[in-house]
C-alpha cells in the first residue's frame, strides 16, 4: 500500500514536471510585420466610427477588427483596436438609458486584447497603459487587489516609459475615484506634471496660463501627444476639460475656471464638438463640486458627470 501511494505520487510530480516544461518550452508568439489587407479595411471603419463618434456602431466595427485579428492575430495594431472599441463601449456606457451589468464584459476582453498587443510590441508604452489601466479597472470589478495592485504597478511602468502619455492615462483611470483619497490626489499631481511637461517648465498653480507654451506644439516624438493629431483631432481641448472636472470635483473650481479656459487656445477649438460643454463648465464650476462627487449622479450624462464618468469619455478627444 505505502509503495503504491510513494509511486502514485512519483507519477503526479512527474506529470506536473512534464506540464511545466511543456509550457516552458512552447514556442513564443511572435508579432507580424506585414498587415493583411483585410485588417486595413478594418482599421479604416475602426477610424470612420472612433473620429465619427459613431458609439451606435461599435459593434459592426468589433465584427470587422476580430474577424481581421482571427485571421491573423499576430497583428499587434489590430488587437490594440479591438481592445479600443471595448474599452470605448463600457467607457461611454452613460449614453445607455439602461445599465446593463454585462457591460463589464468589455472591460475583460478589453484587457485580454490590450495583453495580446503589449505580448506582440512589448516597446509601445501606449499598449502597456492602457493594459494596466484596464488590469486595474477589471481587478476592481471582480474585487481582485493582487489585480489592482498589478494593474496598478504596470500603469506606473508604462508612465516612466512615455510620460506626456501615461500620465494623463494613469490620472483620467483615477479621476472616478473619491475625492479625498489618496489616489484620486495622486491621479490630480499627475495632471499637473503632464502640463509641466508639455510647456517644458513648472506652470504657475495659481495662474496656469498656457498660452506662453503654445509654440511649443509639435508632431515629432513623445511630446506630440500634448497637441491634437490625426488619432485625436481634439487632444488639446480634451485634456483641459478632463483636467478641470478633476479640479472641480477637488473642490478647486476656481483653478478649474483657469484650467479650462487653456482649451481655447486650440486653433480647433471652434470646431470642438463639445465646446459649449466646457463653456457651460466654465459659468457652473462651483455648482458642479457637489454634482461631480455625487455617487449616483442624475439627469444629463455630460452636465452632472465629470468626463470619465460621461457619454463622452473618449469622444471628447477623439471625434472630429
Amino acid at each position: 500500500m505505502k509503495l503504491r501511494l510513494i509511486s502514485l505520487m512519483a507519477a503526479m510530480l512527474a506529470l506536473v514536471g512534464c506540464s511545466r516544461v511543456a509550457q516552458l518550452t512552447a514556442p513564443q508568439k511572435h508579432p507580424h510585420t506585414a498587415r493583411t489587407s483585410t485588417a486595413l479595411e478594418a482599421d479604416a471603419l475602426f477610424w470612420q466610427t472612433l473620429h465619427g463618434g459613431q458609439y451606435d456602431q461599435i459593434s459592426p466595427a468589433l465584427e470587422a477588427l476580430t474577424a481581421a485579428y482571427l485571421q491573423d492575430p499576430r497583428d499587434a495594431v489590430t488587437a490594440a483596436h479591438v481592445g479600443w472599441l471595448h474599452v470605448w463601449r463600457v467607457s461611454e456606457a452613460a449614453r445607455s438609458p439602461v445599465k446593463h451589468a454585462t457591460i463589464t464584459d468589455d472591460l475583460v476582453l478589453s484587457r485580454k486584447y490590450f495583453e495580446e498587443a503589449v505580448q506582440l510590441d512589448p516597446g509601445e508604452a501606449r499598449y502597456r497603459g492602457f493594459y494596466g489601466s484596464l488590469l486595474m479597472a477589471e481587478g476592481t470589478v471582480h474585487g481582485e487587489e493582487a489585480l489592482v495592485r498589478k494593474g496598478y504597478y504596470t500603469l506606473m511602468g508604462a508612465v516612466n516609459a512615455w510620460p506626456e502619455f501615461n500620465l494623463f492615462t494613469a490620472g483620467y483611470v483615477m479621476s472616478r475615484l473619491p475625492a479625498g483619497s489618496a489616489r484620486y490626489r495622486q491621479g490630480l499631481a499627475m495632471q499637473w506634471r503632464t502640463l509641466d511637461l508639455c510647456a517644458g517648465q513648472p506652470v504657475s498653480r495659481m495662474d496656469p496660463d498656457f498660452g506662453a507654451f503654445m509654440h511649443r506644439e509639435t508632431q515629432e516624438g513623445h511630446q506630440r501627444v500634448c497637441w491634437n493629431s490625426w488619432i485625436a483631432p481634439h487632444n488639446f481641448e480634451g485634456f483641459f476639460l478632463n483636467f478641470g472636472d478633476m479640479l472641480v470635483k477637488a473642490g478647486d473650481w476656481q483653478s478649474a475656471q483657469r484650467i479650462y479656459a487653456d482649451a481655447r487656445l486650440s486653433a480647433a477649438y471652434a470646431q470642438w464638438p463639445y465646446r459649449e460643454v466646457l463653456e457651460q463648465r466654465i459659468e457652473h464650476a462651483e455648482s458642479n463640486v457637489a454634482k461631480f462627487n455625487a455617487s449616483d449622479p442624475a439627469g444629463d450624462p455630460v452636465s452632472e458627470r465629470i468626463m470619465f464618468n460621461s457619454s463622452i469619455a473618449c469622444v471628447a478627444c477623439h471625434r472630429n
